[in-house]
């Protein structure tokens, strides 16, 4: 005798991807556009995770426009709302110069201007890594682990028409 299969909703996988200019600009709007996604999804407006990502996203955008520019060619954000967390990709066309890995970022000196960066990652994702990407290029990911609530409330929710 088997069980009657119980209905179940289709998922939906929710990302969000956009190429930005690899300039100043292109960095702010990566932040913004991702801090309202965020919102979109029902990760609420200055929540701890929302703050993260923001901050995450603004740093990675930052690398990737200053450290991985190639002239001519844009960096890409994508967001992907998974299981329990938000993943942050940040991906640029500049393979030669990588970023430190996980756990080895250097600690800047007290006056340096710069080099926190990483370290701001470092602290605030609960995981991150480098990916190499075909064509030449690299991928940084970093994950920022969502609160109980907060999963509830997404998993309640219906996915928007315009998701992914």
């Amino acid at each position: 005798m088997t069980a009657p299969l119980t209905p179940q909703l289709p998922i939906t996988p929710r990302t969000f991807a956009q190429r930005l200019s690899s300039t100043p600009r292109g960095a702010r709007l990566a932040r913004h556009l991702a801090v309202d996604q965020l919102a979109e999804w029902g990760v609420p407006y200055g929540s701890d995770a929302s703050e993260a990502v923001a901050v995450i996203v603004g740093e990675l955008a930052a690398n990737a426009v200053t450290h991985g520019r190639v002239p001519g060619r844009d960096f890409e954000l994508r967001l992907l709302l998974v299981t329990g967390s938000v993943r942050i990709e940040v991906t640029d066309t500049r393979a030669e110069l990588r970023p430190p890995a996980p756990g080895a970022v250097p600690t800047p000196r007290p006056l340096e201007e710069h080099g926190r960066g990483l370290v701001l990652v470092d602290a605030l994702a609960d995981r991150w890594e480098i990916a190499d990407r075909e064509p030449p290029g690299k991928t940084v990911r970093a994950e920022v682990d969502l609160p109980l609530r907060v999963r509830r409330g997404l998993s309640r929710s219906s996915p928007r028409p315009y998701d992914d």
